[in-house]
């Protein structure tokens, strides 16, 4: 399975999705590798701190060349690839062989209407052909008197061409400082709010893992 973790907007968490989804799915004995096809890197950055601090399990990282070479790719059980549109040319090669496409949604207007365009983007790639695309709110409000994250969650589930999932990821600080340190939320961190968060969405992702 191929999963493509992208959106057009920048900031909206895509690298912070992908690297846990990565280490979630090596814990839990799946054969993955990930293709960070972004100029920017960041999931590569952290991919060589995680190398550099010895972390295991450690993750293979495939070129973004291996978008086009589908043998490198069928070498694995899942490839996750972290895209956005820095290389409108990348995110093309990935499209075209996503099996699924994960969109973090962060809660804002112009988020919901960012997702809109991708979604719009994401049909007139791949051609009518059969791709599950599924939409979370990410980066989430705590505080319980404001009320974007309902309100951008309302929407989401509106939009045509996408499954909501409700689990939802909120703006934590663990999110961030386990990233920059090459750890998993859930790595760091168990028994945090964050790692909570992540283990009902990656529950709701992959639902046959846990059966």
């Amino acid at each position: 399975m191929i999963t493509v973790i992208g959106s057009l907007k920048g900031g909206s968490g895509k690298s912070t999705i992908t690297f846990n989804l990565a280490i979630w799915l090596a814990m839990a004995d799946v054969h993955v590798a990930v293709v960070d096809a972004d100029p920017q890197a960041t999931l590569s950055d952290v991919l060589h701190v995680r190398s550099e601090e010895g972390y295991t399990p450690a993750i293979p990282r495939l070129s973004s060349d291996a978008l086009q070479d589908t043998q490198v790719l069928a070498d694995y059980e899942h490839v996750l690839v972290d895209i956005g549109t820095a290389s409108m040319d990348n995110l093309k090669h990935a499209l075209a062989v996503a099996g699924r496409i994960i969109v973090p949604v962060p809660p804002s207007q112009a988020d919901i209407w960012s997702t809109q365009r991708f979604l719009r983007f994401v049909n007139a790639q791949t051609g009518g052909r059969d791709v599950l695309v599924q939409g979370f709110i990410n980066r989430a409000d705590t505080h319980r008197a404001v009320r974007e994250s309902d309100e951008a969650a309302a929407a989401l589930v509106s939009l045509p061409g996408i499954q909501f999932l409700r689990p939802r990821l909120a703006q934590r600080t663990i999110f961030r400082r386990s990233f920059s340190e090459g750890l998993a939320v859930f790595e760091q961190e168990p028994r945090s709010k964050g790692a909570a968060e992540w283990n009902a969405l990656a529950a709701a992702l992959y639902p046959e893992l846990l059966a």
